[in-house]
Protein backbone atom coordinates (compact mmCIF):
# COMPACT_ATOMS: atom_id res chain seq x y z
CA UNK A 1 0.00 0.00 0.00
CA UNK A 2 2.86 2.34 1.28
CA UNK A 3 4.00 1.28 -2.60
CA UNK A 4 1.05 2.37 -4.14
CA UNK A 5 0.37 5.52 -2.50
CA UNK A 6 4.06 6.55 -3.28
CA UNK A 7 3.77 5.76 -7.02
CA UNK A 8 0.37 7.28 -7.28
CA UNK A 9 2.27 10.41 -5.56
CA UNK A 10 5.14 10.42 -8.10
CA UNK A 11 2.37 9.91 -11.49
CA UNK A 12 0.44 12.92 -9.90
CA UNK A 13 3.82 15.15 -9.95
CA UNK A 14 5.01 13.76 -13.04
CA UNK A 15 2.06 14.48 -14.65
CA UNK A 16 1.66 18.24 -12.91
CA UNK A 17 5.01 19.01 -14.26
CA UNK A 18 4.50 17.47 -17.56
CA UNK A 19 1.08 19.74 -18.06
CA UNK A 20 2.82 22.75 -16.90
CA UNK A 21 6.22 22.03 -19.35
CA UNK A 22 3.64 21.62 -22.11
CA UNK A 23 1.89 24.70 -21.06
CA UNK A 24 4.96 26.65 -20.83
CA UNK A 25 5.98 25.40 -24.52
CA UNK A 26 2.58 26.57 -25.78
CA UNK A 27 3.10 30.25 -24.25
CA UNK A 28 6.53 30.35 -25.65
CA UNK A 29 5.27 29.60 -28.89
CA UNK A 30 2.79 31.81 -29.11
CA UNK A 31 4.88 35.17 -27.34
CA UNK A 32 7.60 33.80 -30.21
CA UNK A 33 4.76 34.29 -33.13
CA UNK A 34 3.75 37.57 -31.40
CA UNK A 35 6.84 39.21 -31.16
CA UNK A 36 8.10 37.98 -34.67
CA UNK A 37 4.35 39.64 -36.19
CA UNK A 38 5.30 42.28 -34.38
CA UNK A 39 8.50 42.85 -36.09
CA UNK A 40 7.36 41.93 -39.44
CA UNK A 41 4.50 44.69 -39.09
CA UNK A 42 7.69 47.26 -38.00
CA UNK A 43 9.38 46.14 -41.51
CA UNK A 44 6.22 46.54 -43.00
CA UNK A 45 6.40 50.43 -41.95
CA UNK A 46 9.95 50.56 -42.30
CA UNK A 47 9.85 49.75 -45.57
CA UNK A 48 7.60 51.95 -46.77
CA UNK A 49 9.36 54.93 -45.43
CA UNK A 50 12.28 53.77 -47.65
CA UNK A 51 9.30 53.68 -50.66
CA UNK A 52 8.38 57.04 -49.84
CA UNK A 53 11.99 58.17 -50.11
CA UNK A 54 12.04 57.42 -53.00
CA UNK A 55 8.45 57.77 -54.65
CA UNK A 56 7.04 60.47 -52.50
CA UNK A 57 3.91 61.18 -54.65
CA UNK A 58 3.25 57.55 -54.33
CA UNK A 59 0.78 56.17 -52.35
CA UNK A 60 0.03 52.49 -54.11
CA UNK A 61 2.96 51.21 -53.68
CA UNK A 62 3.86 51.45 -57.31
CA UNK A 63 0.70 49.96 -58.58
CA UNK A 64 -1.70 52.49 -59.35
CA UNK A 65 -4.65 50.10 -57.51
CA UNK A 66 -6.09 50.70 -53.96
CA UNK A 67 -4.21 48.81 -51.17
CA UNK A 68 -3.44 46.80 -48.86
CA UNK A 69 -0.50 45.23 -50.46
CA UNK A 70 1.32 42.65 -49.58
CA UNK A 71 5.34 42.81 -48.61
CA UNK A 72 6.69 39.25 -47.67
CA UNK A 73 9.65 38.94 -44.88
CA UNK A 74 12.34 36.83 -45.19
CA UNK A 75 14.95 35.17 -42.73
CA UNK A 76 18.23 34.91 -44.71
CA UNK A 77 19.38 32.24 -42.67
CA UNK A 78 15.85 30.95 -42.15
CA UNK A 79 13.53 31.53 -44.97
CA UNK A 80 10.37 33.23 -45.09
CA UNK A 81 8.91 34.55 -41.49
CA UNK A 82 5.67 36.14 -42.55
CA UNK A 83 4.06 38.86 -44.58
CA UNK A 84 3.10 42.30 -43.38
CA UNK A 85 -0.24 44.08 -45.31
CA UNK A 86 0.67 47.49 -45.40
CA UNK A 87 -2.63 49.80 -45.89
CA UNK A 88 -1.47 53.79 -47.23
CA UNK A 89 -3.42 56.64 -46.34
CA UNK A 90 -3.03 60.56 -47.63
CA UNK A 91 -3.84 63.25 -45.46
CA UNK A 92 -4.93 66.34 -47.98
CA UNK A 93 -5.50 69.98 -47.77
CA UNK A 94 -6.31 71.89 -50.35
CA UNK A 95 -5.67 69.10 -52.96
CA UNK A 96 -1.79 68.75 -51.47
CA UNK A 97 -0.44 66.00 -49.08
CA UNK A 98 0.05 67.16 -46.10
CA UNK A 99 1.05 63.53 -44.51
CA UNK A 100 0.90 60.32 -45.20
CA UNK A 101 -0.47 57.52 -42.93
CA UNK A 102 0.92 53.69 -42.79
CA UNK A 103 -0.61 51.04 -40.88
CA UNK A 104 0.73 47.45 -41.08
CA UNK A 105 -0.72 44.04 -40.01
CA UNK A 106 2.39 41.49 -39.30
CA UNK A 107 1.36 37.90 -39.53
CA UNK A 108 4.01 35.40 -38.38
CA UNK A 109 4.61 31.64 -40.07
CA UNK A 110 5.06 30.58 -36.32
CA UNK A 111 1.75 31.25 -35.89
CA UNK A 112 -1.00 32.93 -38.07
CA UNK A 113 -3.27 33.55 -35.21
CA UNK A 114 -1.08 36.07 -33.55
CA UNK A 115 -1.64 39.36 -35.75
CA UNK A 116 0.02 42.43 -34.67
CA UNK A 117 -0.99 45.93 -36.44
CA UNK A 118 1.32 49.36 -36.08
CA UNK A 119 0.54 52.43 -37.44
CA UNK A 120 2.29 55.77 -38.37
CA UNK A 121 2.03 59.10 -39.70
CA UNK A 122 4.85 59.99 -41.83
CA UNK A 123 5.38 63.32 -42.68
CA UNK A 124 8.00 66.56 -42.30
CA UNK A 125 8.23 67.88 -38.60
CA UNK A 126 6.23 71.01 -38.05
CA UNK A 127 6.92 73.98 -36.32
CA UNK A 128 4.17 72.90 -33.79
CA UNK A 129 6.78 70.29 -32.20
CA UNK A 130 7.95 73.36 -30.06
CA UNK A 131 6.78 76.01 -27.73
CA UNK A 132 9.21 78.73 -29.03
CA UNK A 133 11.10 79.38 -32.07
CA UNK A 134 13.71 82.30 -32.08
CA UNK A 135 16.03 83.41 -34.75
CA UNK A 136 17.79 85.95 -32.11
CA UNK A 137 18.82 86.52 -28.69
CA UNK A 138 16.21 86.67 -25.86
CA UNK A 139 15.69 86.45 -22.37
CA UNK A 140 13.10 84.55 -20.64
CA UNK A 141 11.92 86.37 -17.36
CA UNK A 142 11.23 85.00 -14.26
CA UNK A 143 7.48 85.14 -14.21
CA UNK A 144 7.52 83.00 -17.30
CA UNK A 145 6.23 79.77 -17.55
CA UNK A 146 6.85 77.42 -20.21
CA UNK A 147 5.74 73.87 -21.23
CA UNK A 148 7.21 72.59 -24.49
CA UNK A 149 10.52 72.13 -26.46
CA UNK A 150 11.86 76.07 -26.20
CA UNK A 151 14.68 77.00 -29.14
CA UNK A 152 17.06 79.84 -30.03
CA UNK A 153 19.13 80.25 -32.98
CA UNK A 154 21.20 83.28 -30.79
CA UNK A 155 21.65 83.55 -26.80
CA UNK A 156 19.20 82.64 -24.51
CA UNK A 157 18.86 83.73 -21.08
CA UNK A 158 16.42 81.39 -19.13
CA UNK A 159 14.89 82.84 -15.64
CA UNK A 160 11.72 81.43 -16.07
CA UNK A 161 10.20 77.86 -15.31
CA UNK A 162 10.97 75.36 -18.45
CA UNK A 163 9.96 71.53 -18.03
CA UNK A 164 11.24 70.66 -21.48
CA UNK A 165 14.23 70.64 -23.40
CA UNK A 166 16.34 74.63 -24.35
CA UNK A 167 18.24 74.57 -26.76
CA UNK A 168 20.57 77.09 -28.29
CA UNK A 169 22.60 77.31 -31.38
CA UNK A 170 25.54 79.20 -30.26
CA UNK A 171 28.64 78.13 -27.59
CA UNK A 172 28.86 81.66 -26.23
CA UNK A 173 27.07 85.47 -26.81
CA UNK A 174 27.69 88.93 -25.67
CA UNK A 175 25.01 89.95 -23.17
CA UNK A 176 24.04 93.79 -23.21
CA UNK A 177 21.67 95.80 -20.70
CA UNK A 178 18.72 94.81 -23.14
CA UNK A 179 19.79 91.38 -21.75
CA UNK A 180 20.13 92.35 -18.56
CA UNK A 181 24.12 92.77 -18.39
CA UNK A 182 25.30 96.11 -17.17
CA UNK A 183 28.47 95.82 -17.95
CA UNK A 184 28.13 93.49 -21.08
CA UNK A 185 29.59 90.65 -20.90
CA UNK A 186 30.03 87.05 -22.99
CA UNK A 187 27.67 84.26 -21.17
CA UNK A 188 27.29 80.61 -22.18
CA UNK A 189 24.84 79.70 -24.96
CA UNK A 190 22.04 79.45 -22.17
CA UNK A 191 22.32 80.89 -18.67
CA UNK A 192 20.39 82.24 -16.23
CA UNK A 193 18.34 81.20 -12.71
CA UNK A 194 16.12 78.95 -14.18
CA UNK A 195 15.29 75.61 -13.19
CA UNK A 196 16.24 72.36 -14.56
CA UNK A 197 19.25 73.73 -15.90
CA UNK A 198 19.78 69.74 -16.67
CA UNK A 199 17.66 70.23 -19.56
CA UNK A 200 19.60 72.77 -21.11
CA UNK A 201 21.82 72.07 -24.24
CA UNK A 202 23.87 73.95 -26.73
CA UNK A 203 25.59 74.45 -29.07
CA UNK A 204 23.42 72.57 -30.94
CA UNK A 205 22.53 72.58 -34.92
CA UNK A 206 20.74 75.90 -35.89
CA UNK A 207 17.02 75.56 -37.19
CA UNK A 208 16.51 77.13 -40.88
CA UNK A 209 14.99 80.04 -40.77
CA UNK A 210 14.72 80.24 -44.71
CA UNK A 211 13.21 77.07 -44.36
CA UNK A 212 10.82 78.22 -41.84
CA UNK A 213 9.54 80.77 -44.06
CA UNK A 214 6.98 79.69 -46.31
CA UNK A 215 6.01 79.87 -50.34
CA UNK A 216 3.82 82.69 -49.36
CA UNK A 217 3.16 82.90 -53.35
CA UNK A 218 2.09 79.36 -53.40
CA UNK A 219 -0.14 79.67 -50.43
CA UNK A 220 -1.69 82.79 -52.29
CA UNK A 221 -2.33 80.87 -55.57
CA UNK A 222 -3.92 77.99 -53.36
CA UNK A 223 -6.11 80.47 -51.19
CA UNK A 224 -7.37 82.13 -54.68
CA UNK A 225 -8.39 78.60 -56.14
CA UNK A 226 -9.96 76.51 -53.60
CA UNK A 227 -9.40 78.87 -50.18
CA UNK A 228 -10.74 82.54 -49.24
CA UNK A 229 -8.78 85.40 -50.92
CA UNK A 230 -9.06 88.78 -49.85
CA UNK A 231 -7.13 91.23 -52.01
CA UNK A 232 -5.16 94.18 -50.81
CA UNK A 233 -6.23 97.98 -51.97
CA UNK A 234 -3.79 100.93 -53.59
CA UNK A 235 -2.26 102.91 -50.98
CA UNK A 236 -1.75 100.16 -48.48
CA UNK A 237 -0.69 101.48 -45.36
CA UNK A 238 -0.47 99.85 -41.47
CA UNK A 239 -3.50 102.01 -41.05
CA UNK A 240 -5.73 100.06 -42.59
CA UNK A 241 -6.98 96.42 -43.80
CA UNK A 242 -8.84 93.50 -42.56
CA UNK A 243 -10.72 92.98 -39.43
CA UNK A 244 -11.79 89.02 -38.80
CA UNK A 245 -13.36 87.40 -36.46
CA UNK A 246 -14.29 83.65 -36.02
CA UNK A 247 -17.61 82.95 -35.05
CA UNK A 248 -17.09 79.41 -34.05
CA UNK A 249 -18.71 77.41 -36.82
CA UNK A 250 -16.77 77.51 -39.36
CA UNK A 251 -17.26 81.06 -40.38
CA UNK A 252 -15.55 84.57 -40.30
CA UNK A 253 -17.39 88.23 -40.31
CA UNK A 254 -14.87 90.21 -42.16
CA UNK A 255 -15.10 93.83 -42.11
CA UNK A 256 -12.33 96.67 -43.73
CA UNK A 257 -10.63 98.54 -41.55
CA UNK A 258 -11.25 102.02 -42.87
CA UNK A 259 -9.18 104.26 -40.27
CA UNK A 260 -7.24 103.61 -37.29
CA UNK A 261 -6.00 105.67 -34.45
CA UNK A 262 -2.35 105.71 -32.73
CA UNK A 263 -0.35 104.84 -29.49
CA UNK A 264 3.32 105.70 -28.94
CA UNK A 265 4.96 102.89 -28.60
CA UNK A 266 8.52 101.22 -28.51
CA UNK A 267 9.00 98.24 -30.75
CA UNK A 268 11.96 95.69 -29.29
CA UNK A 269 13.40 94.90 -32.10
CA UNK A 270 14.35 98.96 -32.89
CA UNK A 271 14.90 100.02 -29.20
CA UNK A 272 17.17 102.67 -30.24
CA UNK A 273 14.70 104.46 -32.62
CA UNK A 274 12.59 104.58 -29.61
CA UNK A 275 8.92 106.44 -29.42
CA UNK A 276 6.96 105.34 -32.95
CA UNK A 277 3.27 105.74 -33.35
CA UNK A 278 1.55 102.19 -33.46
CA UNK A 279 -1.94 102.79 -35.48
CA UNK A 280 -3.26 99.49 -34.27
CA UNK A 281 -6.46 100.56 -32.64
CA UNK A 282 -9.57 100.30 -34.95
CA UNK A 283 -11.59 103.74 -35.31
CA UNK A 284 -13.65 103.07 -38.57
CA UNK A 285 -14.39 99.90 -40.45
CA UNK A 286 -17.51 98.05 -43.04
CA UNK A 287 -18.53 94.86 -42.79
CA UNK A 288 -18.04 93.40 -46.07
CA UNK A 289 -19.70 89.45 -44.76
CA UNK A 290 -20.25 86.27 -42.94
CA UNK A 291 -17.79 83.55 -45.34
CA UNK A 292 -17.46 80.03 -44.85
CA UNK A 293 -14.36 78.80 -44.79
CA UNK A 294 -14.35 75.80 -46.89
CA UNK A 295 -13.91 72.36 -45.03
CA UNK A 296 -11.64 70.82 -47.19
CA UNK A 297 -9.42 74.01 -47.57
CA UNK A 298 -9.24 75.86 -44.31
CA UNK A 299 -7.04 78.35 -45.95
CA UNK A 300 -6.74 82.02 -46.37
CA UNK A 301 -5.02 84.34 -47.91
CA UNK A 302 -5.17 88.35 -47.03
CA UNK A 303 -2.63 91.24 -48.98
CA UNK A 304 -2.85 93.50 -46.15
CA UNK A 305 -3.08 94.66 -42.72
CA UNK A 306 -4.99 91.64 -40.46
CA UNK A 307 -6.72 92.63 -37.33
CA UNK A 308 -7.36 88.89 -35.51
CA UNK A 309 -9.69 87.26 -33.16
CA UNK A 310 -12.69 84.98 -32.03
CA UNK A 311 -13.22 81.24 -31.91
CA UNK A 312 -11.36 78.75 -34.28
CA UNK A 313 -13.86 75.91 -35.36
CA UNK A 314 -11.36 73.29 -37.64
CA UNK A 315 -8.38 73.69 -38.98
CA UNK A 316 -7.19 76.91 -40.37
CA UNK A 317 -4.34 78.78 -41.89
CA UNK A 318 -4.44 82.50 -42.51
CA UNK A 319 -1.54 84.12 -43.74
CA UNK A 320 -1.38 88.13 -44.20
CA UNK A 321 1.23 89.17 -46.75
CA UNK A 322 1.83 92.00 -49.66
CA UNK A 323 3.13 90.40 -52.71
CA UNK A 324 1.79 93.32 -55.22
CA UNK A 325 5.27 94.66 -55.01
CA UNK A 326 6.72 97.79 -53.33
CA UNK A 327 8.13 98.01 -49.53
CA UNK A 328 5.20 97.56 -48.03
CA UNK A 329 5.60 94.50 -45.02
CA UNK A 330 2.19 93.46 -43.62
CA UNK A 331 1.66 92.34 -39.86
CA UNK A 332 -1.04 90.71 -38.03
CA UNK A 333 -2.79 92.44 -35.01
CA UNK A 334 -4.19 89.93 -32.52
CA UNK A 335 -6.90 92.12 -31.50
CA UNK A 336 -8.49 89.60 -28.51
CA UNK A 337 -8.58 86.81 -27.08
CA UNK A 338 -8.56 83.30 -30.12
CA UNK A 339 -9.94 80.14 -28.85
CA UNK A 340 -10.81 77.29 -30.33
CA UNK A 341 -14.64 75.90 -30.40
CA UNK A 342 -13.81 72.09 -29.78
CA UNK A 343 -10.84 70.60 -27.19
CA UNK A 344 -10.13 67.28 -29.13
CA UNK A 345 -7.51 68.20 -31.63
CA UNK A 346 -10.61 68.96 -33.82
CA UNK A 347 -9.80 72.41 -34.12
CA UNK A 348 -6.49 74.78 -35.28
CA UNK A 349 -4.93 77.67 -36.61
CA UNK A 350 -1.85 78.99 -38.05
CA UNK A 351 -1.09 82.55 -38.56
CA UNK A 352 1.60 83.51 -40.39
CA UNK A 353 2.62 86.98 -40.81
CA UNK A 354 4.90 88.52 -43.54
CA UNK A 355 6.18 90.76 -41.11
CA UNK A 356 5.56 90.39 -37.24
CA UNK A 357 2.53 89.33 -35.10
CA UNK A 358 1.96 91.94 -32.59
CA UNK A 359 -0.74 92.00 -29.30
CA UNK A 360 -1.71 95.85 -29.19
CA UNK A 361 -2.26 98.43 -26.67
CA UNK A 362 -6.14 97.24 -26.30
CA UNK A 363 -6.70 93.65 -25.17
CA UNK A 364 -8.23 91.91 -22.38
CA UNK A 365 -7.22 92.29 -18.88
CA UNK A 366 -6.80 88.27 -19.04
CA UNK A 367 -5.67 87.63 -22.91
CA UNK A 368 -5.82 84.01 -24.24
CA UNK A 369 -4.54 82.64 -27.55
CA UNK A 370 -4.43 79.22 -29.42
CA UNK A 371 -2.47 78.39 -31.65
CA UNK A 372 0.97 78.90 -33.85
CA UNK A 373 1.85 82.51 -35.08
CA UNK A 374 4.72 82.62 -37.36
CA UNK A 375 6.85 86.59 -37.78
CA UNK A 376 8.69 85.37 -40.78
CA UNK A 377 10.39 88.61 -40.71
CA UNK A 378 9.72 90.53 -37.44
CA UNK A 379 8.99 89.48 -34.18
CA UNK A 380 5.97 88.38 -32.11
CA UNK A 381 5.57 90.61 -29.25
CA UNK A 382 3.55 93.50 -27.34
CA UNK A 383 5.37 96.85 -27.73
CA UNK A 384 6.56 98.99 -24.70
CA UNK A 385 3.22 101.14 -24.13
CA UNK A 386 3.94 103.63 -21.42
CA UNK A 387 1.36 104.76 -18.28
CA UNK A 388 0.03 107.46 -20.46
CA UNK A 389 -2.10 104.60 -21.65
CA UNK A 390 -3.53 103.68 -18.30
CA UNK A 391 -4.90 101.42 -17.36
CA UNK A 392 -4.46 99.84 -21.21
CA UNK A 393 -0.31 99.91 -20.75
CA UNK A 394 -0.57 96.84 -17.67
CA UNK A 395 -2.39 93.61 -18.28
CA UNK A 396 -2.80 90.89 -15.87
CA UNK A 397 -2.15 87.98 -17.71
CA UNK A 398 -1.56 86.09 -21.21
CA UNK A 399 -2.15 82.24 -21.65
CA UNK A 400 -0.78 80.78 -24.47
CA UNK A 401 -1.74 77.20 -25.96
CA UNK A 402 0.59 76.83 -29.53
CA UNK A 403 3.55 77.66 -31.33
CA UNK A 404 5.35 81.24 -31.53
CA UNK A 405 8.32 81.36 -34.02
CA UNK A 406 9.55 85.02 -34.62
CA UNK A 407 12.43 85.58 -36.65
CA UNK A 408 13.78 88.52 -33.63
CA UNK A 409 13.62 88.22 -30.14
CA UNK A 410 10.33 88.19 -28.27
CA UNK A 411 8.55 90.56 -25.57
CA UNK A 412 5.64 90.84 -23.99
CA UNK A 413 6.60 92.54 -20.81
CA UNK A 414 9.26 95.50 -20.48
CA UNK A 415 10.47 97.56 -17.34
CA UNK A 416 11.28 101.13 -18.42
CA UNK A 417 12.07 104.31 -16.47
CA UNK A 418 10.77 107.66 -18.48
CA UNK A 419 9.34 111.10 -17.24
CA UNK A 420 5.75 111.32 -15.64
CA UNK A 421 6.06 107.61 -14.92
CA UNK A 422 9.27 106.36 -13.03
CA UNK A 423 10.35 103.17 -12.81
CA UNK A 424 7.67 101.19 -14.25
CA UNK A 425 6.56 98.43 -16.28
CA UNK A 426 4.14 97.63 -18.77
CA UNK A 427 2.76 94.46 -20.62
CA UNK A 428 1.53 91.38 -19.15
CA UNK A 429 2.31 90.63 -15.27
CA UNK A 430 2.50 86.70 -15.70
CA UNK A 431 2.48 84.80 -19.34
CA UNK A 432 1.92 81.07 -19.64
CA UNK A 433 3.35 79.55 -22.87
CA UNK A 434 3.03 75.65 -23.75
CA UNK A 435 3.07 73.78 -26.89
CA UNK A 436 0.26 71.65 -28.06
CA UNK A 437 0.75 68.49 -28.19
CA UNK A 438 -1.98 67.36 -30.83
CA UNK A 439 -1.00 70.34 -33.44
CA UNK A 440 2.45 68.71 -33.21
CA UNK A 441 1.41 65.81 -35.18
CA UNK A 442 -1.90 67.02 -37.37
CA UNK A 443 -0.77 70.90 -37.37
CA UNK A 444 -3.13 73.42 -39.56
CA UNK A 445 -2.69 73.27 -43.55
CA UNK A 446 0.80 74.08 -44.73
CA UNK A 447 2.02 74.72 -41.32
CA UNK A 448 5.68 75.87 -41.53
CA UNK A 449 7.93 72.74 -41.27
CA UNK A 450 11.50 72.79 -38.90
CA UNK A 451 13.09 70.33 -41.14
CA UNK A 452 13.29 69.18 -44.56
CA UNK A 453 13.55 65.25 -43.81
CA UNK A 454 10.21 63.51 -43.58
CA UNK A 455 10.03 61.08 -40.47
CA UNK A 456 7.69 59.04 -38.55
CA UNK A 457 5.75 62.05 -36.17
CA UNK A 458 3.10 59.30 -34.52
CA UNK A 459 3.60 55.96 -33.84
CA UNK A 460 1.45 53.40 -32.38
CA UNK A 461 0.08 49.90 -32.00
CA UNK A 462 -3.49 49.21 -32.32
Amino acid sequence: MLVLVFMGVFVLITGAVTSYVFVQAKAGRAQLAREQSFQIAETGLEYYRWFLAHNPDDLTNGTGLPGPYPHEVSDPEGGELGAASISINGNSACGVVQSVDITSEGTSNADVRFKRTLAARYARPSVAEFAFIINSNVWAGADRVISGPYHSNGGIRMDGTSNSTVTSSVENWLCTSSFGCSPSETKAGIFGSGIDSTLWSFPVPQIDFAGIAVDLAEIKTIAEERGLYFQGVSGRSERHGYHMIFLGDGTIDVYRVLNTVYAWGIHIDDIEAGWQRDYHTINNESYLGNYVIPPDCGLIFVEDMLWLEGEVSGKVTIASADLLGGNFDTDIILNGNITYSGNEGEDGLTAIAERSVLVPLQVPDDMSLRGIYVAQNGYFGRNLYACWYAPHDKRNSLSMQGTIVSNERVGTKWGYSVSGCGTNWSGFDTRTNSYDRILATDPPPFTPNSSDNSKFILWRED
